[in-house]
């Protein structure tokens, strides 16, 4: 039980976010869950208050440019929480790093230590996800950046 609420407390932690002043950014969580509509079982997202061992997680960064101009180099880095496997971003451009924040690339291009040397990193090892968007955000303009991953 304590596990359990550790791992919703870090669901809801708040991101970690570089960009000007005039960017704010929400965070929101949710669960996968099968629903049947109309006869048909799917999978919705619900809002996530209680999570469970694994559980499909999806993340939700939504950002917006309150600022009268255009908001150029925005850059946000989210922490994976630690009961939290990375499972992935729909974004190609996305970041990841494995040894908290210290350095970057794409999963396979990353290396984390082994009792033998180095191995290829794998997705549990994926501690941060970084966005660096190319073009600037203009004035008055929302975006939603995401990543999935699977409750340990």
């Amino acid at each position: 039980m304590m596990r359990l609420l550790i791992c919703f407390a870090a669901l809801l932690l708040p991101t970690l976010a570089w960009s000007q002043e005039q960017v704010s950014v929400k965070f929101t969580s949710f669960v996968e869950k099968p629903a049947t509509v109309n006869g048909t079982t799917k999978l919705v997202l619900q809002e996530a208050t209680k999570v469970f061992p694994g559980d499909k997680v999806v993340y939700v960064l939504s950002y917006h440019n309150s600022g009268r101009t255009a908001a150029s180099n925005f850059a946000i880095t989210d922490p994976i929480p630690e009961h939290v496997v990375f499972e992935g971003t729909p974004d190609a451009t996305a970041l990841v790093s494995v040894d908290g924040g210290k350095s970057w690339g794409s999963l396979a291009t990353l290396k984390v230590a082994s009792a033998t040397g180095f191995r290829a990193a794998r997705p549990e090892d994926v501690t941060h996800v970084r966005w660096a968007l190319k073009s600037a955000i203009p004035a008055g303009a929302d975006g939603k950046l995401s990543f999935r991953g699977t409750v340990r």
